[in-house]
């Protein structure tokens, strides 16, 4: 009996329950257990049935994503499966919290599904730049047609019990005890093999409309291969089918894609936990948010989604009701996309008010401010909050002040926390935490749990300007202007960063977000006297005529019906200042436009971990990716940079040095990267 899986016997069930913490990883360990006890199965003919089931919180959430970047040890799950599906007798799964990746493959491989309340199943490997490998994209159609099949491998999202039963991945769902039930189930089940399933009919199939709702910008290999794998299903013979879908798998799990995936998959995890140094806190019940503009509504939504009571606050009492608004259409919409039940969001709405009196935060467990970046504003609210909510951690969302200044200016300043969420909060899964010098462990354990109860990538940040996120943006914004002096346009820059998988390039950004958001920090720089070595005007002459983005109408670019169309004024303006300034234009490619772009970004990455603003490199590609659009399969910049050799590190911080009239950082590259990340 492999130590990860235990076998045990119930009359004339055998059960075999997996035993790999935390989350019963698809180990060498369990698929050789799992083997070993249809083996048993097979031969001893006192068992009529088996019944596999996960011990914990997961059936089997996923694969041991270590053993991908070289061989697999035998056995391998599709023999596994194979075993499954030769035995005789059948093998009932019984599926409790996760069964994604493989754990969904290998209950696939059953002869039946049996899920509890809470059970949530998926593919997800087209996120981590794969396709399923163990019949997925085969037996999946088998039940629920190839359209509904390629959705959820396309998207990688996890499907509850009650949808996964209605498509008919599972068979049943279990309100009471469920090994119980599925012993019950095993003593009468016969053998069902998926992979001798028809694919459902559909004379209306459209799998290119599918993919192109699912899949956005350009696709990668991973989503190309999952296209023609599900497309083929139930064509042809499925032994041929799965031994090419395993060819897929193998050529793809060693594909640059998918080891940039892989790591920042870890980096992610392991930014968290660096972040959890702190006695573990009870989660978070209430919270109240001051301020209830687009961030503060944002703010409340994701909490709300959690499950967590929200109290607005806002000292505009039209303005505060139109905040719990905003949060009530985000639950209705999650209604309507199956991501929370009616019986939740129900519940949640009844403990979400809004109000323009703090008194109403004197139940919270936390209060954030959401208000606007002006340390005074700032400072008078969060004494407000100390006062109306006496046992509360307070948190500022602020996100370029002192942390450690703000926190000095209340009674107690070992009460506060930064957490800087980015916008739209409810949707981007980044938050940096910034204890700065004040911070009691109880604060940023409060701090640190009600961002996992919101299943934020949580990441800890020095308290300095910027912190880790803003600070490496406004050096990328930074070299973006400087492209515009030296010769590109807003378009040229914009589709060169697109192309390499940005969701919208710099001048884009700038114009959604507003232009006066940049404009303030530049002030902020001029009123101190810490304006870069090469400034560039061109922003701020913008901001004097009033384009400031999107919403004015015109930015960087004119917006016609929400079109954004270059403008030939803004191109005038441009030439004008290179020639001021006796600058030479020239033509500039996009890939020289991307390597000065990216080399900014790791340049300032690597002074960040230098500095001690982030503990490590990983956790500056954690939050470029989940803050910023850094695709996910280019794993971010620090791991962009690792790809290169020194010379070429060497050369690029000479071209980003001389771009900003700077002296060459190659100390902090060679530092960081050659292995002196941390920062513990």
């Amino acid at each position: 009996m492999s130590g990860q899986v235990r076998q045990d016997v119930d009359g004339e069930i055998l059960i075999l329950t997996i035993d790999n913490p935390p989350v019963n990883a698809s180990s060498q360990g369990v698929r050789a257990g799992i083997a070993a006890g249809i083996q048993r199965l097979v031969s001893d003919p006192a068992l009529v049935a088996a019944v596999l089931i996960g011990a914990g919180d997961s059936f089997v959430a996923g694969s041991d994503l270590g053993e991908f970047g070289g061989m697999v040890p035998e056995p391998l799950l599709p023999s596994v499966i194979a075993d499954i599906e030769d035995c005789a007798k059948p093998v009932v799964a019984a599926l409790d919290g996760f069964a994604l990746g493989g754990g969904l493959e290998l209950a696939l491989g059953c002869d039946a599904r049996l899920a509890s309340q809470r059970a949530q199943v998926g593919l997800p490997e087209v996120t981590l730049g794969m396709v399923p490998g163990a019949g997925g994209t085969q037996r999946l159609p088998r039940l629920v047609g190839r359209e509904a099949a390629l959705e959820i491998i396309l998207s990688g999202r996890r499907v509850p019990a009650v949808e996964a039963h209605e498509l008919g991945i599972v068979d049943e769902i279990v309100t009471g005890d469920l090994l119980s039930a599925a012993v019950r189930y095993a003593t009468t089940a016969r053998k069902r093999r998926v992979a001798e399933l028809a694919v459902p009919d559909s004379p209306t199939e459209d799998l290119e409309a599918v993919a192109g709702r699912v899949v956005r910008g350009a696709r990668r290999a991973n989503a190309v291969a999952a296209l023609e794998l599900v497309g083929s299903a139930g064509s042809g013979d499925i032994e041929t089918a799965l031994r090419r879908e395993r060819e897929r798998f193998d050529e793809l799990r060693l594909s640059p894609d998918a080891a940039a995936l892989r790591h920042i998959f870890f980096a992610e995890r392991a930014a968290s936990r660096r972040a959890g140094t702190t006695p573990r806190q009870p989660g978070v019940d209430r919270v109240g948010i001051i301020g209830a503009g687009a961030m503060g509504a944002g703010i409340g939504a994701a909490f709300a989604l959690a499950g967590i009571g929200v109290q607005l606050i806002d000292t505009d009492a039209t303005q505060a009701q139109r905040g719990r608004e905003r949060i009530q259409q985000t639950l209705d919409k999650a209604v309507a996309r199956g991501r929370l039940s009616v019986e939740a969001a129900v519940g949640v709405s009844a403990r979400l008010g809004a109000s323009t009196d703090s008194a109403d935060l004197g139940d919270a467990d936390l209060v954030i401010e959401a208000v606007v970046e002006d340390p005074d504003v700032k400072v008078s609210v969060l004494r407000a909050a100390a006062v109306a909510a006496p046992d509360a951690v307070l948190a500022t969302n602020t996100s370029y002040l002192s942390v450690s200044r703000l926190a000095e200016s209340l009674e107690d300043p070992s009460r506060l926390v930064g957490m800087h969420f980015f916008n739209p909060a409810d949707v981007m899964k980044l938050v940096e935490l910034v204890p700065g010098s004040t911070a009691s462990p109880r604060t940023l354990g409060v701090a640190l749990q009600a961002s996992k109860q919101l299943r934020k990538v949580a990441v800890l940040a020095g308290d300095a300007e910027g912190f880790i996120g803003n600070r490496i943006y406004s050096v990328y914004r930074r070299h973006a202007e400087y492209l515009l002096e030296d010769g590109a346009l807003p378009e040229d820059v914009d589709a060169a960063m697109e192309g390499f998988g940005f969701g919208m390039g710099p001048f884009a950004v700038a114009d959604l977000s507003g232009l006066q958001i940049a404009r303030s920090l530049r002030d902020r720089w001029r009123s101190t006297g810490r304006l870069p070595a090469r400034y560039v005007d061109i922003p701020d002459l913008l901001c004097d005529r009033g384009w400031w983005g999107r919403r004015s109408g015109r930015g960087y670019y004119r917006y016609e019906e929400g079109r954004r169309i270059p403008d030939p004024q803004v191109h005038d303006m441009i030439v004008a200042e290179s020639a001021r300034k006796s600058i030479r234009r020239r033509s500039i490619g996009p890939e020289e436009i991307v390597e000065r772009l990216i080399g900014a970004m790791v340049v300032e990455g690597a002074k960040v971990v230098q500095d001690g603003i982030a503990r490590h490199a990983d956790d500056v590609d954690a939050v470029v990716v989940n803050g910023f659009g850094f695709p996910r399969f280019a794993g971010g910049p620090m791991w962009w940079a690792r790809r290169q050799d020194a010379a070429t590190l060497t050369r690029l911080a000479d071209v980003v040095a001389a771009a900003a009239r700077e002296e060459a950082a190659s100390g902090a590259l060679a530092e960081v990267l050659g292995g002196a990340q941390s920062r513990a």
